[in-house]
């Protein structure tokens, strides 16, 4: 990947542009801000868990967070990858591409210069077969509704992982029936994207519609909720490849 143009040559794809028909036309105001204490609590219960999942599953140490290389597939404005800096891995071992404009623009002006980030069409990116050790994604694959570029997309992903790596896996798993702009990943849809893969699963993330409305009463709520798993409404995976 560091013979990677600034941004991506190849065309997107039909479902790519689609993609971004879609978010075109998405309004969704302050509902996903990090000032809410709902989004608060879910984005620390989530990055708590993949913490976890990296000392107990994957074994590594915070030592070896720093050589790690990782790319973020839809990387938006950044933040996930301003995240993993703070948590330990090296800027310049940070990559991301997004196929939006306008969040390309803000992940480089709020990202250290070190983080890469490419404007394209990550099933068209042109990344080195097994030259990363984390290939991450979140709730990329619920956005996009045509089966054959999920597959085409999970297995460039796949390609791009060394053995030892994995894919670094968030997305709910239930469609939204208010929004057709998206539709929920199953988890034996994950496996099925990744059929060689090691799969380690921990489901996460109070159902949104629920953790609002508990909220607003008090944000302890949230975790009294959330011990019931069957209101947990994402998947976090690591998919191993051995």
């Amino acid at each position: 990947m560091e013979t990677m143009p600034n941004d991506l040559d190849p065309e997107p794809k039909a479902e790519a542009l689609a993609v971004a028909e879609r978010y075109a036309r998405r309004k969704p105001g302050d509902l996903y801000s990090i000032l809410r204490p709902e989004v608060v609590l879910s984005t620390q219960e989530w990055q708590r868990e993949m913490l976890f999942m990296f000392g107990s599953v994957c074994g590594y140490t915070q030592g070896d967070l720093r050589g790690l290389k990782l790319v973020d597939v839809g990387c938006g404005y950044g933040g996930h990858l301003l995240d993993f800096v703070r948590f330990g891995f090296a800027p310049q071992n940070l990559y991301g591409i997004e196929l939006l404009p306008d969040r390309v623009a803000g992940a480089r002006a709020g990202l250290p210069d070190a983080v890469k980030v490419y404007e394209g069409d990550a099933s068209t990116a042109d990344v080195a077969p097994a030259s990363r050790d984390i290939v991450f994604q979140s709730v990329v694959f619920s956005s996009l509704l045509d089966d054959a570029f999920q597959e085409d997309l999970a297995d460039r992903m796949w390609s791009w992982v060394r053995p030892g790596g994995g894919v670094l896996w968030y997305d709910f798993v239930y469609g939204n029936p208010s929004n057709s702009d998206v539709r929920g990943v199953p988890v034996q849809r994950v496996r099925a994207l990744f059929p060689n893969g090691r799969m380690t699963v921990r489901r996460v993330t109070l159902a949104p519609p629920i953790s609002r409305r508990v909220c607003r009463f008090h944000p302890a709520a949230y975790h009294l909720f959330n011990l019931m798993p069957f209101l947990r409404t994402h998947a976090l995976c690591w998919i191993a490849k051995d």
